[in-house]
């Protein structure tokens, strides 16, 4: 399975208050992330987590993990080296859109809500996190952070239910 997340932000005391999780303390905040990110994501999955990965020491969470991990930097990712701060990836067959077969569907991964990307008027895909829920879909985007899905990754399939619901702002297949 293909999973998504952002913005667990693990060991990260100030995000309790910001983005006010239920959470008494980071220990326990920390606690409950690993224990839905592993109850979700088995050790042979693949989840790409778009930024904001955590504060502190990024391996001693990274050993605690299911899954294969794909990151996207995101603002507080310091450690993080050569790695994209964008990522494009073909969907599989069977969320291609059948009404136009022609046109193969993609995904847009980035930290940050674009309010176009390179094929948005092809009826593409674009999730982000940063905003932690605060932040409208648009279009065919829609953040997958950790405060909109009961602080656990969410599957493809999820996510294309989701964009079932949703309409793209230009669509030139229609032309």
């Amino acid at each position: 399975m293909i999973y998504f997340t952002s913005d667990t932000h693990f060991n990260h005391k100030n995000i309790l208050k910001y983005s006010n999780r239920p959470f008494t303390s980071v220990e326990e905040m920390d606690d409950a992330l690993i224990r839905n990110w592993n109850a979700t994501v088995g050790n042979n999955d693949t989840i790409y987590h778009l930024g904001d990965f955590c504060m502190g020491d990024h391996k001693k969470y990274l050993k605690q993990l299911n899954g294969n991990i794909i990151f996207i930097k995101g603002s507080h990712d310091r450690w993080m080296k050569n790695t994209p701060l964008m990522m494009e990836i073909r969907l599989p067959e069977k969320y291609q859109d059948p009404e136009f077969p022609s046109y193969p569907r993609y995904l847009t991964l980035c930290h940050y809500s674009l309010r176009s990307w390179r094929i948005s008027h092809y009826a593409s895909f674009h999730l982000f996190g940063h905003h932690h829920g605060n932040l409208e879909p648009y279009g065919l985007s829609f953040d997958v952070g950790v405060d909109c899905f009961g602080y656990a990754p969410v599957s493809l399939d999820d996510i294309a239910e989701v964009m079932s619901t949703l309409k793209p702002i230009v669509d030139y297949r229609k032309k």
